[in-house]
């Protein structure tokens, strides 16, 4: 097949939205800029465990080059963007006083959106926690749910004039399980990851209600990283760690925000930490559901881990992405389908994506035929979802700009445009021009 070809998007609804996603703590930098105050992600940095002790501090320099991303976006001709507003910018301490320089920022980003002819989808939370609210249980303070609402309540005051899309989590269940179960087994450990899960979730809900009342016509999701977990053998053990972490990557949000009820096998688990009334506080109407997926996980039983799991073998049949994870867009319609039959609601795919580490070649440019390969193939396999019934309505790559890869730091790009981080020049990869092409074509 050559690059040049196009996916099939025959099945796809006319009114389809073609977008980008990104996240605040990723591409913005100015962390110590105009008022911001530090977020957890800030105090990791500092620590050294990411890889080249890397830090967000400059990032992609977003906040003050936001006007050629944009034009970037422009240039795609894609219909939306996915960004994150990130709370200690805007809140310093996490609440009380606001930052005005924060929300100023925002503003001009949304407005340099709208004129270009691209609606903004607002996330509230991609995981960057005001370090002064973590110093006050984070999210294992029930309160967290009430800290959230009211951030949420003045970014609907600020942006509901012109910002109607929202998601209140990116990933509850990334930020949550991975930085709660990385010890030994430990049975206060698992309970604390519990409370955090119910809190989280109590918070999403509070966060529905106050846009729902403060912000005409919003439309409201979470978005969900759904991720098939595999056994990485036929035994028994790695069969069940492999349902076990299932419920927990999951399940754990989505079944309480969007059925009202939490997985059977961890009711217990979870019910030292609900009061009366709180599945009704978490399933609230919501308008669309946000999907993540990249690939399967293949797990096997591990006695050491919290939860009973390790990561297993790749089966050898499967190709691999430059960073290691598996291809496989069969598994991809299969988690669209999954979603569509068990939440009944519009899904809206918000991350999809192809790590590696190219760079460019002596010409200057940056060809990376493998990332199409991998669009066109998940692309392909979402226009099946959508012609077996699958209620999809948009596809938002990840991401438009190389950016900071959290725990890899700057060694991994996921971005149609390349970064040079020394210059920060931004370079659009061949899989920019494709991308735009397709968009193009297939647009009404």
């Amino acid at each position: 097949m050559q690059t040049t070809q196009l996916p099939n998007t025959a099945s796809l609804r006319s009114d389809f939205i073609w977008g980008v996603s990104t996240s605040s703590f990723q591409i913005e930098g100015a962390t110590q800029e105009d008022g911001r105050g530090l977020s957890v992600w800030d105090i990791y940095c500092r620590t050294g465990e990411i890889k080249n002790r890397d830090t967000g501090d400059v990032a992609c320099d977003h906040y003050h080059r936001y006007r050629e991303d944009v034009g970037l976006m422009k240039a795609l001709g894609v219909q939306a963007y996915r960004f994150s507003v990130s709370w200690p910018r805007v809140l310093p301490q996490g609440r009380g006083s606001a930052n005005e320089a924060g929300f100023a920022f925002y503003d001009r980003l949304i407005d340099e959106l709208l004129a270009a002819g691209i609606e903004p989808w607002l996330c509230l939370y991609h995981w960057d926690l005001p370090q002064a609210l973590e110093e006050r249980g984070g999210w294992l303070n029930r309160e967290a749910a009430v800290w959230f609402a009211d951030y949420a309540s003045l970014i609907a005051a600020r942006f509901g004039d012109r910002v109607k899309r929202f998601a209140t989590f990116n990933e509850p269940s990334m930020f949550s399980l991975f930085s709660r179960s990385l010890g030994k087994r430990d049975s206060s450990s698992e309970d604390k990851l519990h409370c955090m899960i119910h809190n989280v979730n109590l918070a999403h809900g509070a966060a529905v209600d106050v846009l729902r009342a403060n912000v005409i016509n919003a439309s409201i999701g979470c978005i969900h990283n759904r991720q098939p977990c595999r056994p990485s053998s036929p035994s028994e053990a790695d069969a069940a760690a492999a349902a076990r972490l299932d419920v927990y990557w999951n399940a754990v949000f989505p079944d309480p925000q969007c059925r009202g009820e939490y997985p059977r096998s961890m009711r217990t688990a979870i019910e030292p930490h609900m009061q009366p009334g709180d599945l009704t506080r978490i399933c609230r109407p919501l308008d669309w559901f946000g999907l993540n997926h990249y690939s399967p996980v293949y797990l096997k039983a591990g006695a050491d881990s919290m939860l009973g799991y390790d990561f297993g073998d790749k089966p050898a049949s499967l190709p691999l992405t430059p960073i290691g994870w598996p291809i496989d867009p069969d598994a991809f319609s299969q988690a669209l389908q999954d979603v569509h039959a068990r939440y009944g609601l519009p899904i809206y795919v918000l991350e999809n994506g192809y790590g590696d580490s190219g760079q460019p070649d002596q010409t200057g440019a940056v060809v990376d035929p493998g990332r199409i390969e991998f669009l066109k193939a998940y692309i392909n396999a979402m226009n099946e979802a959508a012609a077996s019934g699958v209620d999809v309505r948009g596809y938002f790559v990840w991401s438009l700009l190389d950016n900071f890869e959290w725990d890899s730091g700057y060694s991994i790009r996921f971005g149609l445009t390349y970064v040079d981080y020394a210059s920060l020049r931004r370079i659009p990869k061949s899989s920019f021009r494709w991308y735009a092409g397709l968009i193009s074509a297939v647009r009404p």
